[in-house]
């Protein structure tokens, strides 16, 4: 399953979109509406080590030539986005 480099890539996009939309409808509102931040914490974490991740594979595929700096662009932009990863390795990283 995890034999090509883009299939790797696509699980990173989607554990660190989820990663995201957890902090955001999860743990931000059990922090400041119940005064919970120990999800945020670990969740926090654990989303901070996949962007890095996602940043870092998005940046070996420009360095490796797979990749312009439009497509580069367009993966680090979607990772700021809610729903962005999803709808990248969606819509716009097979067409790459």
């Amino acid at each position: 399953m995890l034999e090509t480099q883009e299939t790797r890539f696509r699980l990173l996009a989607h554990m660190e979109g989820i990663s995201f939309l957890l902090i955001l409808m999860i743990t931000m509102p059990l922090k400041y509406y119940y005064d919970m931040p120990g999800p945020n914490k670990v969740i926090g974490m654990a989303h901070g080590l996949l962007f890095v991740l996602y940043i870092l594979a998005t940046l070996q595929f420009l360095l490796q030539g797979k990749w312009n700096f439009k497509i580069t662009f367009l993966a680090i932009l979607a990772s700021i986005v809610p729903f962005g990863t999803f709808y990248f390795t969606a819509k716009v990283q097979p067409m790459v």
